[in-house]
Order: structure tokens, then C-alpha cells, then sequence
């Protein structure tokens, strides 16, 4: 598969598309909890203990009293909770997790997540979940052959997830803003700042690096930068991307950047192919014959295709990317043997673009 991005002139983008604002960011969340419910589909308590020591622990605080010797239920699974906790989240509102088994267990169906702080890399406690799993995935079979679907061992809870704490970023006292471009460029960046400037009529933004643009609050923003972003948000812009070649070795996907050109070179695609076919005959005597032995004789054909159709291409120096890419049709190339002719010409200096291989 030959992939081609060719944008069209003159192609502008929505600064929000190809920046991320300061402060404007997801934070992760982790929990470890309990899913009790199955139907003989969670852990083996007596192999992990783990589950064993957590399901102890809340029976003890809830003033329960077991025994090691008496736990030995298969409807409990010890489980992972992640969520993304979005930026700006207030108290008391809801976000979706993601739980997924930590043990043994074959299926999460029909499970009940209980109560499950969720942290943050502080350490913090900033939600907290609990509710009905809904699995995607499902598992049945007998003795000679089982079916799965999907994972029944992750499943999600829909708003199961209630804030219980709030990031502090005060977002009206900042005098400067910095915007962090998702794909770093120079040029891309420094038309980021002209942008901005000649909307504001001041040079209040500058490129600090390919990353990063720095952008003052004007006066007319000030204790405002909420509608600074947004109107700095639905300017248009050209990014600029340099010459790069993507390649995917797995599945034989490649996918060309517009910018990527080649000096003048020859490309030439030929293929050996010697087939080898055994047909054994059976040779015996005739009927009734008194002399003569039965024999097997071997029958070997050989036929060599040294690719008699391969043809040389020439590519001429400069050429675009739908030039480049109908010479490579022309030759009849599969994706695998594209891969294999990039790289040689990336080799011989005569390919104008980086070459990254997944």
C-alpha cells in the first residue's frame, strides 16, 4: 500500500489543530479495587493472593471477620481503574473508567466494581469509583472448542468516576500564554507568531524554539485570556512539514510527505524465480512378465524466470511526489519491493527526504 499526502495549495489549518495551550491538559489517574458479581469467573483466591489479602481487608473494615480457610469464592476479581481526569474539572462531575483484570480472571460479565480511589502521579486522591462494568467482549465454549470475542477480561463504566478534587490553574491572572506545537518546526512556529501578532496588531507573540511559541497578554486581555484563546485559536495557518518517508515494514504501508523529491537516478526491479517440480512415475514389468522389477523414476522439472518484463526507469532530478510515485507504478512494484528501492536510494544520496521505518 502506497500512500501519497499531497496537500493542496495553499492548505491552512485552525492554530488550535496543530497546538496545545498551557494548563489546557488531561491528567492520569490509577486505582486498584475489587469487582465482585461473576459468575465463577474471577480469580482463584488460592492462587492469588493478592485478591485474597484485598478482599480480607474489606471485609474487615466493613466489620466483617473471615477466615483464610473460609474465602475460597470464585465471583472476585482484582482489578486496575484508569481514567483521564480532563482539564478543568470541577467538583462532583463525572468521568468514564477503564477496568481491567489484574489476576486470573477469564470474564468480567455481569461484574460490580466497589469503591475505588483513584490517584494521581502526587499521590492524590482525585476521584473516586464505583459501579456496574460493561464488558465488550465475551467468552463461551465446552470441552472441544471455545469462542472469544473482544477482551472479556477490560471492560468500562460510563461516568463511573465522580471528581472529588480539583486542579488549581487560575487561568486570568497569567501574563503570558505558551502555545506547544504537536509536530515541532521552525517555520511552523515563527507563521504561528506572525499570525498572532498581526490579529493583535503587536508583536506580543515570538517563536522561543521549534516547540514553542511565547505569547504576552496584550493590555485589551488582560484578566481575560479566555477570550485571548480563543480568539487566537480560530486563526489559520500553514504548517510546514519537512521531507519524510514513513514506513511500515509489518504491513508494507508506505506513506510519502508532499515536500519529498529525488535527484536524477535510475531505478531498475527484477526478481529470480527457479520452480522445481517433482513428478515421480511408477515403472513395472509387463503382465505376466518373469523378469523385471518394479521401480519408481524420478521426473524433475525445472523452469527459471529471471523477470524478462523488469524495466529500467529513469527519474529526472526534481520531480514531484506524483511524478516519483508513477514511475514506481509503471515498473509494476509491490509495496515490499518499494520499501527495499526507498531505501536503496536514500543509500545513493539521490532521495531528498528522511526515511523512519516503524
Amino acid at each position: 500500500m502506497l500512500v501519497a499526502w499531497a496537500s493542496p495549495a495553499n492548505a491552512a489549518s485552525r492554530i488550535k489543530d496543530v497546538v496545545d495551550f498551557e494548563g489546557v491538559r488531561d491528567n492520569m489517574l490509577v486505582g486498584y479495587g475489587l469487582v465482585v458479581g461473576l459468575n465463577g469467573t474471577g480469580d482463584t483466591l488460592k492462587n492469588g493472593h493478592f485478591t485474597k489479602q484485598s478482599l480480607l481487608a474489606m471485609l474487615n473494615r466493613l466489620g466483617v471477620k473471615p477466615t483464610e480457610a473460609g474465602l475460597d469464592s470464585k465471583n472476585v476479581a482484582a482489578v486496575m481503574v484508569t481514567a483521564s481526569l480532563p482539564a478543568f474539572s470541577s467538583k462532583g462531575s463525572r468521568v468514564d473508567v477503564t477496568v481491567s483484570a489484574l489476576g486470573d480472571a477469564k470474564n468480567l460479565l455481569g461484574g460490580t466494581l466497589l469503591v475505588t480511589p483513584l490517584l494521581g502521579a502526587d499521590g492524590e486522591v482525585y476521584a473516586v469509583s464505583q459501579g456496574q462494568v460493561a464488558v465488550g467482549g465475551f467468552s463461551a465454549g465446552g470441552a472441544g472448542e471455545t469462542v472469544t470475542k473482544g477482551v472479556p477480561t477490560s471492560a468500562r463504566i460510563a461516568n463511573g468516576a465522580i471528581v472529588e478534587r480539583e486542579i488549581g490553574f487560575d487561568m486570568d491572572r497569567m501574563n503570558s500564554v505558551k502555545l506547544s506545537l504537536r509536530n515541532p518546526d521552525f517555520t511552523t512556529a515563527r507563521r504561528i507568531a506572525q499570525a498572532v501578532n498581526a490579529f493583535l496588531g503587536t508583536t506580543a507573540a515570538s517563536a522561543t524554539d521549534p516547540s514553542t511559541v511565547q505569547m504576552n497578554v496584550p493590555d485589551a486581555y488582560q484578566n481575560n485570556v479566555v477570550n485571548l484563546i480563543t480568539d487566537v485559536e480560530q486563526l489559520r495557518i500553514e504548517p510546514d512539514q519537512i521531507a519524510r518517508i514513513i514506513i511500515d515494514e509489518q504491513s508494507g504501508v508506505i506513506v510519502m510527505g508532499e515536500n519529498v523529491r529525488l535527484s536524477t537516478v535510475a531505478i531498475a526491479q527484477g526478481n529470480l524465480t527457479i520452480r522445481i517440480t517433482e513428478t515421480p512415475q511408477v515403472s513395472q514389468p509387463g503382465p505376466f512378465s518373469q523378469t523385471g522389477t518394479t521401480t519408481t523414476v524420478a521426473r524433475t522439472d525445472v523452469q527459471v524466470d529471471q523477470g524478462g518484463n523488469s524495466r529500467l526507469a529513469v527519474v529526472q532530478d526534481g520531480v514531484s511526489l506524483q511524478e516519483f510515485v508513477n514511475s514506481l507504478n509503471a515498473l509494476g512494484i509491490g509495496p515490499r519491493d518499494m520499501i527495499t528501492i526507498l531505501q536503496a536510494v536514500k543509500a545513493a544520496g539521490a532521495l531528498q527526504a528522511e526515511i523512519e521505518v516503524m
